[in-house]
């Protein structure tokens, strides 16, 4: 078009008027003829994601199960200022297919080069509230009643109220079975937990567990059960709670606080149901409860003692007195000995006080330490009487 302009007569200036070209561009095709334009190839522009795909690449290859959603969390908290669609786009195309990852593989070490331990099993208690998805949760050791109803207490506790009903999923510690004429049978100290709490009734039904395990334990490490639910906590607090519920599309929170002021209130009085059992006394003066071991005194005169097992502690009855107190312990085979237990010593001590005594501490006794010579007169003289 512009070299058919120019062989009309028109102007450099008239062209650009009429096509709506820089003058210098008119000027360049009128130079270069019929010469066909070539375009190199644009320097690619940087996308906000580039400068971490290579942590995204390096965490699916090692977790290939954690979430889009879990690694958007991720690179937010190292600055990453792009959107959700830019991180699962990139994740569709390096995720590993479930094909593809293939068996592990055994290795071997070298000596004293590794060290492996054994994994203990914990279990999780949910309570989700049915109307605003609210989520209280821990990680527990045992899944005795002590522990559930510890759980249930700390729930109910932290919700500031109870709801009217509880469903369980026939969990053995809640539900014991079925009656000789139909419906449930639950375990009588969760009925005494229900009979506590006003106008509270229990029946069975389909737990809803919405804790995705892909997005809170893959990639984490902790120390002790303590820190777990530490971490827990936090994941309810920062991610679980404040999110928008994919079914009901609203904030879980918000929705909660609308929902607190229908919870039954909850009674003054702390919940004191007694799970009771006889315990033998071991040679240390322990009783083991739930795979822990606690004090007894030592002036306790019977082998057998009763043990009462509340929400919150342990306490010990010798023929019906009450003799120790103990904190619930969490986990397996930890020991809680109460200073004042243990106040007969009977280890010796050896102290010399001055050259010639000794005192052996424990026994009272005080023995006189004398110069050999005085032993010697002492055997010369009982000779003396022996003889005829």
């Amino acid at each position: 078009m512009i070299l058919d302009l120019h062989r009309q007569g028109l102007s450099v200036s008239a062209i650009a008027r009429e096509s709506g070209i820089d003058r210098k561009t008119v000027r360049k095709y009128i130079a270069r003829g019929l010469e066909a334009p070539a375009y190199g190839p644009r320097k690619p522009r940087q996308a906000v994601i580039d400068p971490f795909t290579a942590y995204l690449r390096e965490r699916v290859t090692r977790y290939p199960g954690l979430t889009g959603s879990r690694l958007f969390r991720e690179l937010k908290n190292l600055g990453y200022g792009g959107g959700y669609t830019a991180v699962t786009d990139f994740l569709r195309d390096v995720r590993p297919a479930a094909a593809e990852r293939g068996y592990e593989v055994r290795f071997e070490t070298p000596p004293g080069e590794q060290a492996q331990t054994t994994p203990r099993i914990v279990w999780l208690f949910s309570m989700v509230l049915g109307f605003s998805r609210l989520i209280w949760a821990r990680f527990v050791v045992h899944q005795d009643l002590p522990t559930v109803l510890r759980c249930h207490a700390g729930a109910f506790e932290a919700l500031g109220g109870a709801p009217r009903e509880v469903l369980y999923d026939r969990m053995k510690t809640a539900v014991i079975g079925e009656g000789d004429t139909g419906g449930i049978v639950y375990n009588r100290a969760l009925v005494d937990l229900a009979r506590q709490l006003p106008r509270q009734n229990k029946r069975q039904g389909r737990a809803t567990v919405p804790l995705h395990s892909r997005g809170l334990l893959p990639a984490r490490s902790f120390r002790n059960l303590e820190d777990l639910n530490a971490q827990l906590r936090h994941w309810l607090d920062t991610v679980a709670n404040p999110r928008v519920h994919a079914t009901t599309r609203r904030v879980v929170n918000e929705a909660f606080a609308e929902e607190r002021a229908a919870l039954r209130p909850l009674p003054l009085a702390p919940f004191r149901s007694v799970l009771k059992l006889e315990r033998r006394i071991s040679r240390e003066g322990v009783v083991s409860v739930g795979g822990n071991f606690y004090s007894v005194p030592d002036a306790t005169r019977r082998r057998v003692v009763e043990v009462h097992t509340l929400a919150e502690e342990v306490r010990i009855f010798e023929d019906g007195a009450l003799i120790a107190i103990h904190p619930i312990l969490e986990g397996r085979h930890q020991r809680h000995v109460e200073p004042g237990h243990r106040n007969i010593h009977v280890h010796k001590r050896r102290q010399i006080l001055r050259n010639d005594e000794v005192i052996l501490h424990g026994s009272g006794d005080r023995v006189a330490q004398r110069p050999l010579a005085f032993y010697d007169a002492v055997a010369r003289v009982m000779a003396k009487e022996q003889r005829p």
